[in-house]
């Protein structure tokens, strides 16, 4: 306590970080801390990383190498067979805009979506039987009782590990202590790709957006080794400082970093090295950092400095700066007592670990989008009673064509026997728009399960599915049918329901929106409330930055012409106050020689005498003009001291001003919605569909359809 004490660290500034920022730890593949659902990966990319094929490419090559890490396969993008067909596959999803969990790609591995791989067919290239065993590798992997942990929490999302909901920045710190290497590197691998991801969704800025800190990152950027995390390590080294993005990297062994990436780092923080390999290495690194910005390096003067560090003293070398600089490192605010137990780590949530895991759009476009997957289990949601299935009907009910009859796929072959029960299937097109240039389209695909109940309300309880789920050619040979209710089978009833959907839609699916007033700004469609004041934050600080910049620009020559006076009128003291010296000094020479000569001369009214006297008369009262002079240069510097201090004072009280008015903790932002155009809302697709439930005796009716998990309604 007393040591932070002295270095200006106390309770109360220790209070403001806490009210200042979430602390939050995750445990991804535990449940100890906030567990993490690392699968989002393997979600469909943004429309702006879609575009970009070369990000594209690096991130399906990341996704793949990452979890063919965790399967012990060495990850060659370009020798390896595991690799080259995961990659093609993920790719062809990624094409169609699907996001494949993990025992979707099992599944695509038995049966892959295209029937070569380069000009090789695909038998030729990874036969059938040699498939299978990599399938069942990755199933053992999905049916491990540890892996269940990789699949629950919160999605692996960077927008919600930098904000809370609230938009409240967060300190999210990613502990892998209890991993093993393969799925430490695994997971390093997954959470790179996904900040640069995240990196390229957001706009250039010269302010600081986020910190990415890594401790201990021996292993996951070597020289000569290229493991998975190696390539999005070296493109955030290379591209993250232009969208705001802060990498800090620490080790103890520089020599077993990748030399490349140290050239691309513009700030060092160097302590006590303890071999001549690592002074080596890092003084390269050094080097060609210097030689990258256009600077001198002295190699053997910081070769020197490097050799003489005592403890807790750094080396600091900047990009920007002519020559390192020697800093002390204060106390730290938590002390250093290694890594965590599993008990600690619970102690130290303040909330319950599992948040909500709905994943939050934090990008544009992502209510577009559907953010979901295939469900793996059966939806008990809105079930027909269990007194319903025995009065189902073993022929199927003849519908007309113009219903245009599906049926939904089950989520998995089953050999029970199961009842069709009848639904409505929709895919509607939203349109919201309003005088603030917004201009959104929206599909949202409906499911309404029909019951004996009033027709009219057939939507009120609709399930809103996050894609089209899949349908079967045609029905299961050994189902039952439960008839439709009423007049659902009449053409004119049918058209009806597509009426009553427009006004449903109209009414229940408002897209919410949020707002500033100052800064003035709103959220983008799919833009949570935490992305958006998080942009609206960074926004502020772009705007609190540049207006900063602009004073110091204004006041900068004020400061230099005031610092250049105070250099030259110390000059000019120094120089009076030489004069004033040898004025004495030649006054006492002058005296004594004319004491002398009046004592010991033959002559006291001599010639020389009086001469001597009178220039003895003269260096006096020179050197009390001197004095003067002294006197008034000192008093001109005084002057110019005051005038510099009041205009620093001035301009360190402009400074405070504008970060009080450019505060990101004085935004304020509502909610407000629009509803979609009545005119432009259109139903596209509207289909009678069976779906597939079972009854089980003695448990809930369940429905066995592969139905994509969507929002909610309203």
């Amino acid at each position: 306590r007393e040591g932070l004490g002295r270095w200006g660290q106390d309770g109360e500034r220790i209070r403001r970080l806490r009210e200042a920022a979430e602390v939050s730890i995750f445990t991804p593949g535990s449940t100890t801390g906030r567990p993490l659902n690392v699968l989002r990966s393997f979600s469909a990319p943004t429309d702006e990383l879609a575009a970009d094929e070369e990000a594209l490419a690096d991130r399906i090559r990341g996704a793949v190498s990452g979890l063919l890490a965790m399967l012990g396969i060495t990850p060659d993008p370009i020798r390896s067979r595991e690799h080259i067909l995961l990659s093609s596959i993920l790719a062809e999803a990624w094409k169609r805009g699907s996001s494949p969990d993990l025992a979707g790609l099992i599944r695509a591995i038995q049966a892959p979506p295209f029937q070569r791989v380069g000009v090789f067919e695909l038998e030729t290239f990874y036969p059938a039987a040699e498939r299978l065993d990599f399938a069942m590798q990755l199933n053992n992997l999905l049916a491990s009782p540890g892996f269940e942990s990789w699949l629950a929490g919160e999605p692996l999302e960077v927008g919600r590990l930098l904000f809370t909901p609230t938009g409240k920045p967060r300190l999210a710190v990613l502990s892998i202590a209890h991993l093993s290497d393969a799925e430490r590197m695994f997971f390093v691998t997954i959470l790179l790709n996904e900040v640069i991801a995240w990196m390229r969704a957001q706009p250039g800025t010269q302010s600081l957006r986020a910190l990415l800190y890594m401790d201990e990152v021996f292993g996951y950027f070597p020289p000569t080794a290229n493991p998975p995390s190696k390539t999005p390590m070296l493109t955030l080294l290379k591209q993250a400082r232009a969208y705001g993005l802060g990498v800090v990297l620490a080790t103890q062994n520089p020599v077993d970093l990748d030399y490349k990436g140290l050239s691309n780092t513009g700030t060092w923080f160097l302590g006590r090295l303890q071999t001549e390999r690592d002074k080596a290495r890092v003084l390269d690194g050094l080097e060609g950092a210097s030689q990258a910005a256009g600077q001198t390096f002295e190699r053997a003067a910081v070769e020197a400095q490097l050799s003489g560090l005592a403890k807790r003293a750094f080396l600091v070398s900047n990009a920007h700066e002519d020559a390192p600089a020697l800093i002390h490192t204060r106390w730290a605010m938590s002390y250093l007592r290694g890594p965590l137990t599993r008990e600690q780590l619970r102690s130290l949530q303040p909330e319950p670990a599992l948040e909500g895991a709905a994943p939050e759009g934090s990008q544009p476009g992502a209510a577009a989008r559907a953010d979901a997957e295939p469900a793996s289990r059966p939806t008990t949601a809105s079930p027909p009673s269990r007194r319903d299935a025995p009065g189902a009907l073993a022929e199927r009910p003849v519908v007309p064509p113009a219903l245009r009859e599906r049926f939904l796929a089950t989520a998995a072959p089953t050999s029970e026997e199961f009842v069709y029960r009848p639904a409505l299937l929709a895919q509607v097109d939203l349109h919201y728009a309003d005088r603030s240039q917004l201009d959104h389209w929206e599909t949202r695909f409906l499911l309404a399960r029909l019951s004996g109940a009033n027709p009219r309300g057939v939507w009120r309880d609709a399930q809103s599915l996050g894609d089209l789920p899949d349908f079967d050619t045609q029905a299961d040979p050994g189902a039952r049918f439960d008839a439709p209710p009423g007049r659902v089978l009449d053409e004119k009833t049918f058209r009806g329901f597509g009426k009553q959907l427009t006004s449903f839609c109209y009414r229940s699916f408002p897209l919410e929106l949020w707002r500033s007033a100052r800064p003035k700004g709103r959220s983008r469609p799919g833009e949570s409330e935490g992305a958006f004041l998080g942009r609206l934050q960074q926004l502020q600080r772009e705007a609190r930055d540049a207006a900063m910049e602009k004073l110091r620009r204004r006041f900068a020559p004020k400061l230099a012409r005031l610092a250049e006076r105070i250099r030259k009128t110390e000059a000019r003291v120094e120089r009076e106050e030489e004069q004033y010296r040898q004025s004495r000094l030649q006054s006492a020479i002058s005296i004594g020689a004319t004491l002398m000569g009046a004592l010991f001369g033959r002559k006291l009214g001599s010639v020389g005498n009086v001469g001597r006297a009178s220039t003895a008369a003269k260096s006096v009262g020179r050197a009390r003009r001197e004095r003067g002079d002294i006197s008034r240069a000192e008093q001109d510097l005084e002057a110019s001291r005051e005038e510099l201090a009041a205009l620093e004072e001035d301009f360190e009280a402009r400074l405070e001003d504008v970060r009080l008015e450019k505060a990101v903790d004085r935004i304020e932002c509502e909610a407000f919605r629009v509803r979609p155009r009545k005119s432009d809302t259109s139903v596209a697709e509207l289909w009678f569909v069976w779906e597939p439930w079972s009854f089980r005796h003695g448990e809930p009716a369940a429905s066995l359809a592969r139905l994509p998990q969507g929002k909610n309604n309203g």
